[in-house]
């Protein structure tokens, strides 16, 4: 199991093999945000690697080609920014900046929804 660190709120994910760092997220009960649940259509989940790069597993061709095709400006063409429903890990040395990331509270839809779309 790997491990991830996410500035600046400074929490500590277990992200299991085979698993997006967003759904290691709303698993251990956190907001990760998000639109399109993972389908490379809102670019809202977007992080930045800031640290263990070499743990990030690479980029499918289908997230390089959103990020190049609907991230704006130098943001399309900078390799460490990734889209946290596709990125996958390994190791216990990455580091992500991702602002809007917390807990989930109860009156959150966040989790409502990603829990439908695993059933």
């Amino acid at each position: 199991m790997a491990r991830v660190k996410i500035l600046p709120v400074d929490l500590e994910l277990e992200v299991e093999a085979n698993e997006s760092v967003a759904e290691a997220a709303w698993r251990q009960g956190l907001v990760w945000p998000t639109k399109c649940w993972g389908q490379l259509e809102c670019m809202s989940c977007f992080t930045r690697i800031v640290d263990g790069e070499r743990d990030a597993l690479p980029a499918a061709d289908a997230e390089l080609d959103a990020v190049r095709m609907k991230m704006p400006g130098p943001m399309a063409s900078d390799s460490l920014v990734r889209l946290a429903c596709q990125l996958r890990c390994r190791g216990d040395s990455l580091v992500l900046e991702k602002r809007g990331v917390r807990k989930a509270e109860s009156e959150d839809n966040n989790m409502q929804d990603f829990e439908r779309s695993e059933t």
